[in-house]
């Protein structure tokens, strides 16, 4: 047990918890935006609203959903230790070789992270604890009281310093993801020159396509309530 302790407490062991839960995290974002998607549908929210009503009450989901808060702090709590530590570690040679070959993303992971962490805690606070302490409103769709969390999302997006801050998040995300996709596999072992180019390209991809697919939401309702 002690080992266990000591591994995922060492430098590599942490940098393998980062990979690990910024995998899973990879992946919920592609199934959040699937989900988010659906307030493009012109139906005024209700495939929307009964599908975020599926999501917060269904027992199984609702415990992974409490597993996926718990991998966003330890992913951002090991990165910042991660960071931390290589600060301290100034004249180590393999921080300067890293720095001097990385490119920006590379660079500014640790403050695109904390970045991020602040998007979240305001995206959840603005949707997902209104939700959960009932400030939003109820619609009924045939006998159904649905919490109209579209309701809430037509107001935060109507307001154009939402949109930019949004779109400032989702900005720093991309930047993430185009560092942290690779990384996370490299650590892991993945690394071969068969399969890391393919793996490169995959994350390019997605580090552009899904920042800016997320970005369609707000800068659609941003529009649809200006006209």
């Amino acid at each position: 047990m002690n080992w266990i302790l000591a591994f995922f407490s060492s430098s590599i062991g942490k940098k393998i918890i980062v990979s690990l839960t910024g995998i899973f995290l990879i992946l919920f974002l592609a199934i959040h935006l699937a989900g988010n998607l659906q307030l493009l549908i012109n139906d005024q929210g209700e495939t929307f609203n009964l599908y975020a009503k599926f999501m917060s009450t269904h027992p199984l989901i609702k415990t992974i959903s409490y597993g996926l808060y718990f991998f966003i702090v330890l992913h951002a709590l090991m990165g910042i230790t991660i960071y931390i530590a290589n600060r301290k570690a100034k004249g180590s040679n393999y921080k300067h070789q890293t720095k001097a070959n990385a490119g920006f993303a590379a660079k500014s992971m640790a403050l695109l992270g904390i970045l991020i962490l602040a998007f979240l805690f305001i995206h959840m606070g603005d949707f997902w604890f209104k939700m959960k302490t009932d400030q939003l409103p109820y619609v009924n769709y045939n006998g159904t009281l649905v919490k109209d969390l579209y309701y809430q999302i037509t107001v935060t997006f109507s307001q154009p310093v939402f949109v930019v801050f949004y779109l400032i998040g989702l900005s720093a995300l991309g930047l993430h993801l185009w560092h942290g996709f690779e990384s996370a596999f490299q650590t892991l072992g993945i690394n071969h020159k068969q399969y890391t180019p393919m793996i490169r390209l995959l994350g390019r991809i997605y580090s552009i396509l899904i920042p800016i697919a997320f970005a369609i939401i707000p800068v659609y309702f941003y529009f649809q309530m200006n006209k």
